[in-house]
């Protein structure tokens, strides 16, 4: 029977960067415009973190029982190393988005914008689908889309629209910025498990361009969130205060593309997400500087 300090670990914490990072930045973006909510902020950061949560024990359950975590590194696998029952992580995920479901109802009567409740359910779904299914996407190859769209774009333009009631061009570009990177924590992911998915017919999107391509996207990818910064300056000139971000990335670049293998990638996990945080943070505060300074 697992441990709480295992199922902690199952829950990934090295990821909920990246559930947090695009209502920072969704916030920065409604502050750009107006005056935020920070009551909103609050609930979609709940509603985001349930829900990275739950696809995080939900794939751990549908990898375990299809096999594919048998021979993994890195974090905890509590299906795959028969630490918890299948049913019972199967019921976390479930509870995970069952309390992802209740705060987003709360938000978008806070918010009075009903419409979200669509994104909302298609999120959930999107989460389960992505390792669960008889055709999860994420065995296709299509699993850093879905993360740009609804851990990027969904997620940090829903954040956005449910304080201010509007979108803008500078959300946009944010939107892209933190999605790059969220789809990049998958990318360095499925590097590291590029030999055993290989094996057990996962073919990711880097089991399909292999080690050298798979590197060279997740550049591309970090590359693309900085790009962004400048693209969100053109309305905020403070928005360039997300350059300092580029410091908690620096590390991670020479040793992904310096060809590190296996568990030697794990910690850019954690890098990548925290990158995703600070970069977030610092765009928010760039733009709080400008309100104030005003």
């Amino acid at each position: 029977m697992a441990t709480f300090d295992q199922w902690v670990a199952g829950a990934r914490p090295r990821t909920l960067f990246a559930a947090v990072a695009p209502v920072v930045i969704g916030t920065a973006a409604a502050a750009q415009h107006s005056h935020p909510s920070y009551a909103i902020a609050i609930l979609a950061g709940v509603v985001a973190l349930a829900l990275q949560v739950g696809v995080n024990y939900a794939n751990d359950y549908s990898d375990g029982i299809r096999g594919t975590d048998d021979s993994r590194v890195g974090p905890v696998r509590l299906v795959g190393q028969k630490l918890a029952q299948p049913s019972s992580v199967k019921a976390a995920a479930f509870l995970s988005f069952g309390f992802a479901a209740v705060t987003g109802l709360a938000l978008v009567a806070l918010a009075e914008a009903w419409w979200l409740l669509p994104l909302g359910i298609l999120s959930i779904v999107a989460a389960w689908k992505y390792t669960g299914g008889e055709n999860p996407y994420g065995y296709m190859g299509l699993g850093e889309v879905f993360v740009f769209v609804f851990f990027g774009l969904v997620a940090t333009l829903g954040t956005q629209y449910a304080q201010v009631g509007t979108l803008t061009w500078f959300g946009v570009a944010a939107a892209v910025g933190v999605g790059a990177i969220a789809s990049a924590i998958l990318v360095v992911n499925n590097l590291r498990d590029i030999p055993t998915d290989s094996q057990t017919g996962k073919h990711t999107l880097a089991v399909r361009l292999g080690d050298a391509g798979t590197r060279r996207l997740w550049l591309g990818l970090i590359v693309l969130s900085i790009l962004c910064i400048g693209v969100m300056a053109i309305w905020d000139p403070w928005a360039l205060v997300g350059l300092l971000s580029i410091a908690a990335i620096w590390r991670a670049v020479q040793v992904v593309m310096g060809g590190v293998e296996g568990r030697g990638l794990v910690p850019v996990l954690g890098s990548t997400g925290r990158y995703e945080l600070v970069y977030a943070v610092a765009v928010f505060a760039g733009i709080l500087a400008s309100r104030v300074l005003a």
